[in-house]
């Protein structure tokens, strides 16, 4: 009997769960046409504002764009008079080499027929080749420099189209490139506005028992975020992660989600500075946020990411010392599977102890014989021979530190070379500004003093410019650059001096930015630090073979790169002062 009334629960149960999904469905189904309806209705009215020339409102069945949206977003009509590009017209179109293949979409020209369709007019005559438009870009590499200096909008994001890769140079390729971007950059704000919205929808929901789809749907935060998982497909884990991130850029990084929407930096870096302050009080946090306003649109991702660590430090240096000595706590060894049989292996220490590590690694990895392997696959060999072949101990023995090994059985330490650069003020205690762990980034001042203090710690002299910040001191002028010169231009760069690159300097080759000359010296590049840099095999070769030029400004230490595009980029030097 039992069994039977559980049966016929199942059963009623699973009727309702049916009828209300049925529901439920009706009541989505009725949204989405009201919502459609809705949305032709309100960007028909849109397109009416926008197109100062016709007063009607503009219905487009172009395929390229959805029904009733602006005509912008379809071909390249209908964007006549809009703010913020110079020297765009409704006639722009036919000055593109084959964007007239763009559709141009149809306008109402008269009443509705009984069936409500309207009969559309002959596309509008090509321009004159005689009476080409010269107010603004002509060609499509010209539309591609104008829109990389021009700020992201609904307007420019219409142009996109107009940026095939087909019709552009190679020049024209990259400054598309960098347009799409910083669209890309705009397009994830516009989402940021989105998801914060949503998140605050669903906390302040009022209670499920109001039959509303949106309240049913979103009446608190863990329904949001299996909505937003569902509508981007991405984990839970994900989606609420972008919903956090979201309400506190739009909430409390107001100017770091400005600069997010003017392209000026990229989702990631808006992500790393909200991640970043999560653990500092609103004032502390919103000086880190004044502080890197400034740095990060003229910075790469990594590099944000190095001067944010100072900046949090900086700001609240004694709790970011607690944080730390809890993190100690939870020192770990870390392992992740990985295709092909292989595991990437490693351990969770704090950052000085890493650096012991590495250096470690490449001091043994020295000493191996260099047959065919690579530096790295070497340093790999080397951790298995330190971790793998370390001398046994006798049966019986439990040693627990190297003071009471046996006799005869104790290993000696590898020698490792810690580089710290540390302000004198911050080494005599005075001071509690971050320090700069070499391979690392920003580190405590207490750290910075442990190892300083350490037993076996070598100090070298490195004098900072006051005002900049920069290493200074030269030294002589033969081709190969001295020990002393080769460690000031390594402690100074500290990576290739590409910009896009991160390889550590003492790996890199030093090179001259103005070539010597071996036959001249007296009148060649001098062999001194301020005309050497790092620069890895990779970036050496194409300096050298690939039609890129370089120079360094003496003063501020800025390299400037041009590539055989004609493009700029430039990347500062380590400032030790920030």
């Amino acid at each position: 009997m039992t069994i039977q009334t559980d049966q016929t629960n199942r059963t009623a149960a699973a009727s309702q769960a049916a009828q209300s999904s049925r529901a439920i469905q009706s009541i989505q189904a009725a949204r989405i046409s009201t919502d459609r309806s809705a949305y032709v209705t309100r960007t028909a009215t849109q397109t009416a504002v926008l197109d100062r020339n016709e007063p009607e409102p503009r219905a487009s069945s172009s395929p390229s764009g959805p029904p009733g949206a602006p005509e912008g977003a379809g071909g390249l009509d209908g964007l006549d008079g809009l703010d913020g590009l110079d020297g765009l017209d409704k006639d722009f179109q036919h000055q593109l080499p084959g964007a007239s293949a763009v559709p141009d979409p149809p306008v109402p020209s008269g009443p509705s027929g009984p069936s409500g369709s309207s009969t559309p007019a002959a596309p509008a005559p090509a321009a004159p080749a005689a009476q080409p438009n010269t107010a603004g870009p002509q060609t499509p590499d010209d539309w591609a420099a104008h829109l990389r200096e021009a700020a992201p909008s609904a307007q420019t994001a219409a142009l996109l189209g107009a940026l095939e890769s087909k019709k552009l140079s190679p020049r024209g390729r990259i400054d598309a490139l960098a347009v799409l971007e910083r669209h890309a950059a705009w397009f994830a704000a516009r989402q940021v506005h989105l998801l914060a919205d949503i998140a605050a929808h669903a906390e302040s929901a009022p209670p499920s028992s109001e039959r509303d789809i949106d309240t049913q749907l979103l009446n608190n935060g863990d329904y949001a975020t299996e909505e937003v998982a569902c509508a981007l497909r991405i984990s839970n884990a994900t989606a609420t992660e972008r919903l956090q991130i979201a309400k506190e850029l739009a909430g409390q990084y107001a100017n770091t989600l400005g600069l997010l929407e003017g392209g000026e930096i990229c989702y990631m870096q808006a992500r790393n500075l909200a991640n970043a302050c999560r653990v500092l009080e609103p004032k502390a946090a919103a000086r880190v946020e004044t502080a890197m306003a400034t740095r990060m649109p003229t910075q790469a991702t990594g590099q944000s990411s190095r001067a944010l660590r100072r900046q949090v430090i900086k700001a609240d240096p004694e709790g970011y010392q607690r944080r730390l000595e809890l993190r100690t706590k939870e020192r770990e060894i870390v392992r992740y599977p990985q295709d092909d049989g292989m595991i990437t292996w490693g351990a969770t220490v704090p950052a000085d102890l890493g650096a012991r590590f590495d250096q470690a690694v490449d001091a043994h990895a020295t000493t191996l014989v260099v047959d065919g392997r690579t530096l790295s696959q070497r340093r790999v060999d080397a951790l298995a021979d330190l971790i793998l072949n370390r001398p046994a101990l006798p049966s019986g023995s439990h040693a627990s530190s190297e003071s009471e090994a046996p006799q005869g059985l104790s290993r000696r330490p590898t020698t490792a070379l810690v580089h710290v650069t540390v302000p004198l003020d911050v080494l005599i205690g005075v001071s509690e500004d971050p320090a700069e762990l070499k391979g690392y980034g920003p580190i405590t001042a207490t750290q910075a003093r442990t190892i300083a203090f350490a037993e076996g710690t070598i100090w070298r002299r490195l004098i900072t410019h006051p005002k900049t910040g920069l290493l200074i001191k030269t030294d002589p002028a033969t081709y190969r650059p001295t020990a002393e010169a080769e460690r000031h231009v390594i402690a100074r760069d500290q990576q290739c001096a590409f910009p896009s690159c991160r390889m550590p300097a003492q790996r890199c080759d030093l090179d001259h930015v103005k070539e010597f000359d071996h036959d001249h010296p007296e009148s060649g590049g001098k062999t001194v630090p301020a005309n050497l840099i790092p620069i890895c095999r990779r970036h050496h070769l194409m300096k050298h073979r690939g039609n890129w030029t370089v120079t360094r400004d003496a003063v501020t230490g800025i390299t400037t790169w041009v590539s055989p595009t004609g493009h700029i980029y430039l990347n500062t030097p380590r400032n030790y002062a920030e």
